[in-house]
């Protein structure tokens, strides 16, 4: 078991470094392209981010690790809106403005309650395409939103926070003064490259960790949708925890709030979708306690949110006991 331990967990950091080059990489080259930074934004960083958690639930419904891959994106879309939505609000207090209150947190509190919905119905290829329909009616409405006032500034700060260094914390400014100094810019083929590396990456590594996180639950004798709702769903969650902390950090709370909120909107259609297409039949049907645990997790961030337009360090930590709570709960159930 110690080996299938230290590959899971070489799986995990594999897929935790290429997500971040896949995100970079396709951003950088939709610049170079000349695609609005709106459409950067809310798309390909928003899709890029969100990688990680639907594809290993894709590898893992393809394996027929129907419990893994159910367990990873509810139990994502859970420790986004508690664990590290807490740690934000520890950090600092979370402002956010009052249209992405009015308009997006809610857009993704009504994309987790269809995904729940079709979920505990039991995921088929009907159901995926009844996800892939309402992702496409999603993306289509960020978008229109995301070209209006403060919201394109925010696509924008999306953008530019891509260009920070995730080691040192530095700025778009200061990595671009580095950079005339060092005087080498990257040639044209270089960010194709390292998307399509990134996106192969991200693969390998889902693959490491499905495979052996698997083998652990069978030799521990562990439901697989236990393995993937803590072990799983916190690896894949890696990523939004450190953009988080980094945003915060630079006092951008609307971008940790619109983060957050718009990885549960993607894990729960794009994510679920995925898993109703790579499944080999119909995905079993997911236990009412953990579809209710995930629904009102996010319809209690979003009401601490709306109540002020802010949350607080107290309400943070009343997050994180939220979480502390959850995990016992399920495990117990």
């Amino acid at each position: 078991m110690t080996i299938q331990i230290l590959l899971a967990l070489a799986g995990l950091a594999l897929l935790t470094v290429a997500a971040d080059h896949l995100v970079l990489g396709s951003s950088r080259l939709a610049a170079r392209m000349r695609i609005s930074p709106v459409v950067v934004g809310v798309v390909v960083i928003g899709l890029g981010t969100s990688a990680p958690e639907f594809l290993v639930s894709g590898v893992a419904a393809a394996r027929g690790d129907a419990g893994i891959a159910l367990g990873n994106i509810t139990g994502s879309n859970i420790l986004n809106l508690t664990l590290i939505l807490g740690v934000a609000a520890l950090i600092a207090r979370v402002a956010v403005a009052s249209t992405v209150i009015r308009r997006e947190v809610p857009l993704a509190v009504a994309a987790v309650i269809l995904f729940g919905l079709l979920a505990w119905l039991g995921l088929t290829v009907i159901s995926g395409m009844v996800l892939v329909a309402a992702a496409i009616g999603a993306l289509w409405l960020l978008v229109r939103w995301a070209g209006e006032g403060r919201n394109a500034e925010l696509a924008e700060q999306a953008v530019e926070h891509t260009e920070g260094d995730p080691e040192t914390g530095e700025g778009p400014a200061m990595l671009t003064a580095r950079a005339e100094r060092v005087r080498w810019r990257p040639p044209a083929w270089f960010e194709p490259v390292r998307a399509v590396l990134g996106l192969a990456g991200v693969l390998a590594g889902a693959q490491l960790l499905v495979a052996n996180a698997s083998a652990i639950a069978t030799d521990l004798g562990v439901p697989q949708l236990i393995i993937g709702f803590t072990l799983v769903a916190l690896g894949t969650s890696l990523p939004e925890l450190v953009t988080t902390i980094q945003a915060q950090r630079r006092g951008e709370s609307d971008l940790v709030v619109g983060n957050l909120f718009g990885s549960n909107l993607f894990n729960s259609l794009a994510g679920g979708a995925v898993v109703a297409f790579a499944a080999p039949g119909a995905v079993p049907a997911a236990g009412v306690a953990l579809i209710l645990t995930m629904i009102l997790t996010g319809a209690l961030a979003w009401a601490l949110l709306r109540r002020g337009l802010a949350l607080t360090r107290v309400e943070g930590a009343a997050l994180l006991a939220a979480y502390a709570l959850t995990v016992p709960l399920l495990l117990a159930g």
